[in-house]
């Protein structure tokens, strides 16, 4: 069954909503390319809503209970929030989980060189690419330089009008007869994703790599960065420009890094927007995903045990039983994209379940592959009580799948959280051109992904 288009549900009122929730979304994408910059961001709209920084509460001593606001950041990457309901160990949680990392090209640790006299930077790619691509593309440098004292660079070239910006060089078409032979896995290597930094040389007929010379020097006077700096360096060449909207009815959003953050940014403003919930309310927004949520600030970390066994202990009612209770009673929404259906390649989808633009909050009862491998199944109870929260608040949903069974597949941090014993499914919002570097998604289906997951922290 097709639900119904949003679009045709809405009044005047409805309306002038989505337009504000797009707008406010287009500045967080356009300020926000990196999980470091979201994490930044969603700590500073915490704080405006009353939200405290949780080393500050456990360094402090200070108590929390029924109606206490906190966050915590883990290594200025991920972030985890908690408005604090009536019984949190009963009653469990209700979690909103997205994650704030994006595909692109990060810098090498030693990665400035010179070839041809033109300078180049060395990457390797971050996440599901296609590396065709990332040739011929505006890229920008977003990032930290992290010097041996301490000191802190903050890195963000090629987003400003009177900045540069840097691109990987594509072979012309007249000379790529044997290029257009090659698998589209093998048109542009790894390795051959290097990003054109520079061309002039230093005047030194005896400096024998000139160019080189003259960008260390550049690097130096502008930005305080030596060669050897790139050692402690996280650097990432992420698209240029910002986020637009799209369609003669502007309809839509194409910007960078709708995977994830177009879940990530209302999940947010609804744990913003949630006041004094009966059932503790969570937003976790995590790193790594995209390369299978592992490392320290990936959902596989404990960092999120862990912030909960300080948030009981400042409530005077840590155990491990009563961590383990607060978790197995908690429901989750792993806030997390699907791929929408798209008419150019409609072989590789099966109609009847598939996320369709415009039609509203897609739930995915299960991701994996073939037959479901890799994948958190939904239970039916919980389904169900996710559409009487649904309906009850009016918000437009669709339930989807990844492509035809056997092409398609994916997985989210989903199956991390299912392992506590809690409620846990995929749901997000439909994404075209999902992974490359503009994707696109309606402005409808972001304003009924906010209405569901406000409707979600409010009924559990």
């Amino acid at each position: 069954m097709i639900r119904d288009n949003a679009w045709t549900t809405y009044t005047a009122k409805d309306l002038k909503a989505v337009e504000k929730l797009s707008k406010d979304y287009i500045d967080f994408l356009n300020n926000g390319k990196t999980e470091r910059e979201c994490t930044e961001l969603l700590v500073e709209m915490a704080e405006k809503n009353g939200y405290m920084n949780l080393e500050d509460v456990i360094k402090k001593g200070q108590k929390l209970g029924y109606g206490s606001k906190v966050y915590a950041v883990n290594m200025g990457k991920a972030v985890m929030m908690l408005n604090i309901g009536k019984d949190i160990v009963n009653d469990g949680m209700n979690v909103l989980g997205a994650h704030l990392d994006s595909p692109r090209l990060d810098i090498k640790q030693n990665p400035l060189y010179e070839a041809e006299e033109l300078g180049y930077l060395n990457t390797h790619y971050y996440g599901g690419i296609k590396k065709y691509q990332y040739v011929a593309l505006p890229l920008a440098l977003h990032g930290v330089v992290v010097k041996p004292n301490g000191e802190k660079i903050v890195i963000n070239i090629g987003e400003k009008d009177e900045d540069p910006v840097f691109f990987v060089s594509d072979l012309l078409i007249h000379l790529a007869e044997d290029q257009m032979k090659k698998v589209a896995a093998k048109v542009v290597e790894g390795e051959d994703l290097d990003i054109l930094v520079g061309s002039k040389p230093v005047k030194d007929k005896k400096e024998k790599e000139a160019v080189k010379a003259a960008l260390l020097k550049l690097l130096k006077d502008e930005y305080g960065i030596e060669e050897d700096d790139f050692i402690s360096a996280e650097i990432e060449a992420v698209p240029a420009g910002k986020a637009k909207e799209a369609g003669l009815d502007r309809s839509m959003i194409l910007g960078y890094g709708h995977d994830d953050r177009c879940c990530a940014y209302p999940s947010a403003l609804a744990m913003m927007d949630v006041e004094n919930p009966d059932t503790t309310a969570c937003g976790l927004f995590v790193d790594k995903e995209e390369i299978g949520s592992v490392g320290a600030t990936g959902m596989e970390s404990h960092f999120f045990e862990d912030m909960m066994r300080e948030v009981l202990d400042r409530m005077g009612i840590y155990s491990e039983l009563n961590l383990s209770r607060c978790l197995r009673n908690s429901r989750m929404l792993s806030s997390d994209v699907n791929a929408a259906l798209d008419p150019l390649y409609i072989d590789k989808f099966e109609k009847q379940n598939a996320s369709r633009f415009g039609h509203g909050l897609v739930f995915c009862k299960f991701t994996g592959a073939r037959g479901k491998s890799g994948s958190n199944d939904a239970n039916a109870e919980y389904l169900a009580e996710l559409r009487r929260t649904m309906d009850k608040h009016k918000v437009v949903y669709q339930t989807a799948e990844l492509g035809k069974v056997d092409i398609g597949g994916g997985g989210t941090i989903a199956y991390i959280l299912s392992l506590y014993g809690m409620q846990v499914i995929d749901s997000g919002i439909a994404v075209l051109s999902m992974h490359a570097p503009w994707e696109a998604i309606s402005k409808a289906d972001l304003y009924e992904a906010y209405k569901g997951y406000k409707a979600f922290l409010i009924e559990g």
